[in-house]
């Protein structure tokens, strides 16, 4: 087969959640080599997780398979391959589900890759006894002081496993926690035969994927000068256009709303890095000062001149566990003196909480005012006495059934409390499980992955 000068990559799905529009809007492109859906987030896998062990057949993005009724038809007429973290934390059912949604629409020759091995929550007893602390990157600590309450654990395995399965012919590949910049270098090393020791190209595939991750992020949401920016319904989603030698073109869909130019290009950059000299990835640690970037023409930007290094030995584990409660309500309070009643019925309520024998320490309490620059506290000088504000008010404990409680005295303070409040009637809150996140490192020797190809 004739190798492509130019390799196509198009992401439709910036988090679990994206809009339905994205993967409709590039499917209509004329020529497109490869969409990734990219689902998964920290908070993402613990979801699955309790999902799963409240039902066996849960645990995975589940309308992913509902997505590809509407555009497998499509990308087999026009051989665009998809690439997605869609199987959270139940691989097995995400592809079960996966094949039966296909076969119910009658479509036949389809290749489906499977990567396992992300998924280390199983052996987590194993790695600790075996010496791995996996501390917090943070904090220091050891693992093992909240090891009984680890919800889920997953590696950020890198480009390789998703390599194989295109290698054996897949169509469409589905992993679970891999690195979101592999999703996109995957393909390119498959299609242009880079060696996984080259770095500088390696290094050019991942900032690729990174530039994709987010979405439309990078073609003009949530972006700073967001009034240069028109179309925001109908905003176009990204593609790369990649050669051999790693050089790139990030651009757009065509008739599609947003702006790439080389502030939206490097705003998407800088989000989410440390040292832009050394990010570090499964695959390689790039060097982002290595960067050149070309506004070529509208909407196009050309980068090229990227430099990468060997990555680290060991892969970057996310790891969520259970961290109490919290509850939160929300009530309106108008003029005048907006700001002192809000202060009042803040206090009311942690008063009231005492006298039912509910002692919530003060650091655990929570109040927000928004009118008060609440998002700008300590930037902007507070506003003169608003007319009105939205109040926020919450706790967090071990103890789901005190919180509650507070709950309970929030609708009482629109008859005891001072006038003027309302907003009151969406319903009690209750108390909800805070899920904590923890980042350790772990030797890439204790990692195996599995990669399978099955035709439907």
């Amino acid at each position: 087969m004739k190798k492509k000068p130019i390799i196509r990559i198009a992401n439709a799905q910036g988090f679990w959640g994206d809009s339905a529009l994205g993967p409709k809007q590039l499917l209509a492109e004329e020529q497109l080599d490869y969409i990734t859906l990219d689902y998964l987030a920290e908070i993402s896998l613990s979801i699955m997780q309790r999902q799963k062990m409240q039902n066996p057949d849960k645990g995975y993005a589940m309308d992913f398979v509902e997505l590809l009724k509407n555009i497998v038809p499509v990308c087999k007429e026009k051989g665009i391959k998809i690439i997605a973290n869609a199987a959270g934390v139940n691989a097995e059912c995400c592809l079960r589900n996966t094949k039966s949604t296909l076969k119910s629409l009658g479509l036949h020759g389809i290749k489906i890759g499977i990567v396992e091995g992300d998924d280390i929550l199983k052996n987590i007893d194993r790695f600790l006894c075996s010496g791995h602390e996996m501390r917090n990157m943070e904090s220091g600590e050891r693992l093992s002081s909240i090891l009984e309450k680890v919800l889920s654990a997953n590696v950020y395995i890198g480009a390789q496993p998703i390599v194989d399965a295109l290698n054996q012919g897949a169509d469409i590949v589905i992993t679970g926690r891999i690195s979101d910049p592999s999703l996109t270098l995957a393909p390119l090393v498959h299609e242009f035969k880079w060696s996984m020791n080259d770095y500088d190209k390696l290094a050019a595939g991942t900032i690729m994927g990174h530039l994709l991750e987010c979405g439309t992020q990078v073609t003009g949401g949530n972006y700073t000068d967001w009034k240069e920016v028109s179309g925001f319904a109908n905003m176009g989603y990204p593609i790369v256009e990649a050669q051999a030698d790693g050089s790139f073109v990030v651009t757009k869909a065509e008739n599609t709303g947003g702006l790439v130019n080389l502030a939206t290009v490097t705003s998407q950059l800088l989000y989410e890095i440390g040292d832009p000299k050394n990010y570090f990835g499964p695959d390689c640690t790039a060097d982002f000062t290595s960067i050149k970037l070309t506004q070529q023409s509208k909407n196009r930007v050309a980068i090229c001149n990227i430099k990468g290094k060997a990555p680290t030995s060991s892969y970057k584990v996310s790891i969520s566990y259970e961290k109490g409660y919290k509850i939160l309500s929300t009530l309106c309070v108008s003029g005048p003196d907006a700001i002192e009643k809000s202060n009042l019925i803040y206090k009311m309520v942690f008063d009231r909480l005492a006298i039912h024998g509910i002692e919530i320490p003060e650091q655990d309490r929570f109040i927000e005012i928004f009118g008060t620059n609440v998002l700008y506290k300590g930037l902007v000088p507070k506003n003169q006495q608003p007319h009105e504000v939205l109040v926020r008010i919450g706790a967090r404990g071990s103890d789901a059934k005190k919180l509650d409680v507070l709950g309970s005295e929030i609708a009482p303070l629109t008859t005891s409390g001072p006038p003027g409040i309302t907003g009151f009637a969406g319903g009690r809150s209750r108390a909800k499980a805070v899920v904590g996140y923890w980042p350790a490192l772990i030797d890439k020797s204790e990692i195996t992955t599995s990669v399978r190809v099955e035709e439907i």
